[in-house]
Protein backbone atom coordinates (compact mmCIF):
# COMPACT_ATOMS: atom_id res chain seq x y z
CA UNK A 1 0.00 0.00 0.00
CA UNK A 2 1.50 3.42 -0.91
CA UNK A 3 1.75 6.14 1.82
CA UNK A 4 -1.33 8.59 0.73
CA UNK A 5 -3.50 5.15 1.66
CA UNK A 6 -1.44 4.30 5.03
CA UNK A 7 -2.61 8.20 5.99
CA UNK A 8 -5.86 7.52 5.28
CA UNK A 9 -6.06 4.84 6.65
CA UNK A 10 -4.15 5.89 10.20
CA UNK A 11 -6.75 8.85 10.31
CA UNK A 12 -9.03 6.37 10.87
CA UNK A 13 -7.47 4.88 13.33
CA UNK A 14 -6.48 1.47 11.61
CA UNK A 15 -4.02 -0.19 14.04
CA UNK A 16 -3.18 -2.46 10.52
CA UNK A 17 -2.18 0.61 8.99
CA UNK A 18 -0.28 2.10 12.29
CA UNK A 19 1.55 -1.15 12.46
CA UNK A 20 2.47 -0.91 8.62
CA UNK A 21 4.04 2.82 8.99
CA UNK A 22 5.61 1.80 12.07
CA UNK A 23 7.62 -1.05 10.86
CA UNK A 24 8.58 1.69 7.69
CA UNK A 25 10.13 4.16 9.68
CA UNK A 26 11.17 3.06 13.31
CA UNK A 27 14.41 1.73 12.37
CA UNK A 28 15.35 5.28 10.51
CA UNK A 29 13.65 6.90 13.78
CA UNK A 30 15.56 5.13 16.16
CA UNK A 31 18.75 6.01 14.90
CA UNK A 32 17.61 9.34 14.59
CA UNK A 33 16.89 8.98 18.81
CA UNK A 34 20.02 7.30 18.89
CA UNK A 35 21.78 10.11 18.30
CA UNK A 36 20.38 12.80 20.60
CA UNK A 37 20.28 10.30 22.96
CA UNK A 38 22.46 7.84 23.16
CA UNK A 39 20.83 5.79 26.12
CA UNK A 40 19.26 2.59 24.72
CA UNK A 41 16.21 2.93 26.58
CA UNK A 42 15.92 6.53 26.87
CA UNK A 43 15.65 6.39 23.16
CA UNK A 44 13.72 3.86 22.85
CA UNK A 45 11.07 5.68 24.78
CA UNK A 46 11.36 8.74 23.10
CA UNK A 47 10.90 6.64 19.56
CA UNK A 48 7.67 5.10 21.14
CA UNK A 49 6.69 8.52 22.66
CA UNK A 50 6.92 10.14 18.91
CA UNK A 51 5.25 7.73 17.30
CA UNK A 52 1.91 8.02 20.17
CA UNK A 53 1.70 11.97 19.14
CA UNK A 54 2.39 11.27 15.30
CA UNK A 55 -0.56 8.93 15.53
CA UNK A 56 -3.03 11.11 17.86
CA UNK A 57 -1.85 14.33 15.24
CA UNK A 58 -2.22 12.84 12.13
CA UNK A 59 -5.38 14.13 11.38
CA UNK A 60 -3.75 17.21 11.43
CA UNK A 61 -1.27 16.20 8.70
CA UNK A 62 -2.05 17.11 5.21
CA UNK A 63 0.05 14.49 2.82
CA UNK A 64 1.78 16.08 -0.03
CA UNK A 65 3.31 13.24 -1.51
CA UNK A 66 6.13 10.82 -1.12
CA UNK A 67 8.27 11.17 1.59
CA UNK A 68 6.17 13.98 3.47
CA UNK A 69 5.38 10.96 6.29
CA UNK A 70 9.23 10.52 6.94
CA UNK A 71 9.60 14.45 7.06
CA UNK A 72 6.89 15.13 9.15
CA UNK A 73 7.53 12.07 11.51
CA UNK A 74 11.12 13.04 11.57
CA UNK A 75 10.31 16.27 12.57
CA UNK A 76 8.25 14.90 15.84
CA UNK A 77 11.13 12.46 16.53
CA UNK A 78 13.79 15.41 16.56
CA UNK A 79 11.51 17.61 18.43
CA UNK A 80 10.67 14.65 20.82
CA UNK A 81 14.66 14.19 21.24
CA UNK A 82 15.16 17.49 22.20
CA UNK A 83 12.50 17.92 24.96
CA UNK A 84 13.87 14.84 26.86
CA UNK A 85 17.10 16.55 26.80
CA UNK A 86 15.55 19.64 27.62
CA UNK A 87 14.11 18.04 31.18
CA UNK A 88 17.64 17.05 31.69
CA UNK A 89 18.91 20.42 31.84
CA UNK A 90 21.69 20.36 29.46
CA UNK A 91 24.82 22.61 30.44
CA UNK A 92 24.92 25.41 27.56
CA UNK A 93 28.18 27.39 28.16
CA UNK A 94 27.76 30.85 27.47
CA UNK A 95 29.95 32.16 24.38
CA UNK A 96 32.47 34.71 25.00
CA UNK A 97 34.03 36.47 22.31
CA UNK A 98 35.96 33.66 20.75
CA UNK A 99 37.51 33.16 17.54
CA UNK A 100 35.88 30.05 15.35
CA UNK A 101 38.88 28.70 13.46
CA UNK A 102 38.68 26.02 11.36
CA UNK A 103 39.21 22.94 12.81
CA UNK A 104 40.87 20.74 10.10
CA UNK A 105 40.06 17.02 9.63
CA UNK A 106 43.48 14.74 10.06
CA UNK A 107 42.66 12.56 6.27
CA UNK A 108 44.67 9.59 7.79
CA UNK A 109 43.20 9.55 11.36
CA UNK A 110 39.63 9.41 10.11
CA UNK A 111 40.28 6.59 7.83
CA UNK A 112 41.23 4.14 10.63
CA UNK A 113 38.05 5.16 12.63
CA UNK A 114 34.23 3.24 11.93
CA UNK A 115 31.37 4.94 11.46
CA UNK A 116 30.22 3.28 15.05
CA UNK A 117 33.67 4.69 16.40
CA UNK A 118 32.80 8.34 15.17
CA UNK A 119 28.83 7.88 16.61
CA UNK A 120 30.36 6.90 19.99
CA UNK A 121 32.58 9.54 20.47
CA UNK A 122 29.67 12.12 19.31
CA UNK A 123 27.24 9.93 22.19
CA UNK A 124 29.98 10.85 24.92
CA UNK A 125 29.81 14.97 24.64
CA UNK A 126 28.33 16.45 26.95
CA UNK A 127 24.30 17.08 26.04
CA UNK A 128 24.67 20.61 24.70
CA UNK A 129 27.41 20.36 22.87
CA UNK A 130 26.34 16.85 21.11
CA UNK A 131 22.77 18.59 20.43
CA UNK A 132 23.91 21.59 19.02
CA UNK A 133 26.59 19.51 16.83
CA UNK A 134 23.96 17.25 15.85
CA UNK A 135 21.59 19.77 14.49
CA UNK A 136 24.01 21.95 12.24
CA UNK A 137 25.84 18.79 10.68
CA UNK A 138 22.86 16.52 10.55
CA UNK A 139 20.09 18.23 10.39
CA UNK A 140 21.58 21.42 8.13
CA UNK A 141 20.35 23.79 11.13
CA UNK A 142 22.47 27.17 10.52
CA UNK A 143 22.80 29.11 14.60
CA UNK A 144 19.74 31.17 14.52
CA UNK A 145 17.67 28.29 14.02
CA UNK A 146 19.40 26.16 16.39
CA UNK A 147 19.14 29.25 19.17
CA UNK A 148 15.52 29.94 18.27
CA UNK A 149 15.25 25.56 18.58
CA UNK A 150 17.11 25.51 21.89
CA UNK A 151 16.49 29.03 23.67
CA UNK A 152 20.34 29.81 23.39
CA UNK A 153 21.79 32.70 21.86
CA UNK A 154 23.83 32.42 18.06
CA UNK A 155 27.08 32.70 19.36
CA UNK A 156 26.29 30.15 22.04
CA UNK A 157 25.33 27.86 19.19
CA UNK A 158 28.69 28.65 17.36
CA UNK A 159 30.34 28.25 20.80
CA UNK A 160 29.02 24.97 21.37
CA UNK A 161 29.62 23.97 18.01
CA UNK A 162 33.25 24.83 18.34
CA UNK A 163 33.95 23.60 21.03
CA UNK A 164 32.32 19.69 20.41
CA UNK A 165 34.28 20.05 16.97
CA UNK A 166 37.18 20.37 19.61
CA UNK A 167 36.41 17.98 21.98
CA UNK A 168 35.89 15.31 18.65
CA UNK A 169 39.24 16.28 17.60
CA UNK A 170 40.79 15.69 20.32
CA UNK A 171 39.42 12.33 20.62
CA UNK A 172 40.33 11.31 17.14
CA UNK A 173 43.67 12.53 17.47
CA UNK A 174 43.59 10.38 20.77
CA UNK A 175 42.83 7.29 18.92
CA UNK A 176 45.24 7.70 16.17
Amino acid sequence: MDEAGLVGYCKNNNAAAQKILYVRYAADMMLLCLRYIPQQEDAKEALMDSFLSFFNNIGSFTYRGEGSVKAWLKKIVLNQCLSYLRKRNPVFIAAKDEQYEDIASNESVLGHLSAKEIMQMIHALPDGYRMVFNLYVFEGMNHKEIGDTLGITESTSKSQLHRARALLKEKILQTG
